[in-house]
């Protein structure tokens, strides 16, 4: 049994698989495995990884799932004590898992550490350096497009970012956090899970450390497109109803309807208006679809809970002005 398991969803990918596999072949850190998750590729990217790699496991999808489904099914055929979730579009320091392992070691009530992410093609710059999440219902990195010099300091995070994340696997039990949740399909599913992760009393954090170059939209094709912004505000909503009581949802229902106006306006200008509103209709759907799967909130989620929503507000300052992260 490795120490770490290297969990790859894949999805047409043949442009850029080669050389993330190939960046963890260097690692310093050697007790790890990896598994792909083929997401229905249809570009020959399950042939290349079983041609040119096979040390590698590979699971076939028939269709595209979803990246939660994916990466849970990686998940599920591992038996680690760490997972490392890595997008396919990367490529890794050769000391990345040896510094995320080494942190999350230090720090036994870390659920996730995740890696220092910079933009492939303009490294100087921070990609990802982990999410906030505030009162006006956004989900924010506050490193993203900054200088990555001045991001040299562990930080703690509302979650971690799952394209280059290191998870403790025994909390993804369903009586700890749990895995991820497919009705997500993709987009802030990671916001969520470290969500539930900060109500159950556990950590993210970022380690600067650990450094995986990522070339950025490399499936899905840009920052703001249709289909991002309509599954991101489907999700958000139900990321919301979800982690939040009642009382807490009617607290924030002002800085939420703002912050959707915020957005809604952001994106008209964009061409996408029309995507949000849909994306928005689709959430509330959603909602009524997974009842089932709101937190349960016991003594411990409810301190949690407390504990979130002051740092829900602290994050608007966050989002409006401070470095961080």
């Amino acid at each position: 049994m490795s120490k770490v398991s290297v969990v790859i969803p894949c999805y047409n990918s043949i442009k850029f698989i080669g050389a993330c596999i190939k960046s963890l072949r260097k690692q310093t850190f050697k007790d790890f495995d990896v598994i792909i998750v083929n997401n229905g590729s249809t570009d020959g990217s399950a042939d290349y990884v079983r041609r040119e790699f096979p040390e590698v496991k590979l699971i076939d999808l028939p269709k595209n799932t979803g990246f939660s489904c994916a990466v849970n099914t990686g998940i599920k055929a591992s038996d680690s004590e760490y997972v490392f979730l890595l997008n396919d579009d990367t490529v890794c320091d050769e000391h990345a898992i040896e510094a995320l392992v080494a942190s999350m070691e230090k720090n036994k009530r870390a659920f996730a550490v995740q890696a220092k992410m910079l933009q492939m093609k303009h490294p100087e710059l921070i990609d990802d350096s982990g999410d906030y999440y505030c009162a006006l219902g956004w989900a924010f990195s506050p490193g993203r497009d900054k200088d990555e010099s001045k991001f040299k300091k562990k930080a703690l995070l509302t979650s971690a970012c799952a394209g280059a994340a290191l998870y403790r696997r025994s909390l993804f039990a369903e009586d700890k956090v749990g895995l991820f949740d497919e009705a997500h399909f993709c987009y802030l599913e990671d916001v969520d899970i470290g969500y539930r992760a900060r109500l159950k009393g556990y950590e993210n954090i970022c380690e600067p450390g650990a450094v995986v170059y990522h070339e950025g939209s490399g499936s899905s094709g840009s920052r703001y497109n249709s289909f991002k912004v309509e599954l991101t505000a489907a999700n958000n909503l139900y990321l919301m109803y979800k982690n939040m009581p009642f009382l807490q949802i009617l607290i924030n229902l002002p800085l939420i309807v703002i912050g959707i106006l915020i957005k809604h306006a952001f994106y008209t200008k964009r061409g996408l208006g029309r995507a949000h509103l849909k994306g928005l209709r689709k959430g509330v759907s959603k909602i009524f679809k997974n009842t089932e799967k709101k937190v349960s909130f016991g003594k411990k989620e409810l301190r949690g809970c407390v504990k979130m929503q002051l740092e829900l507000w602290i994050n608007i300052a966050r989002r409006f002005g401070a470095t961080g992260a």
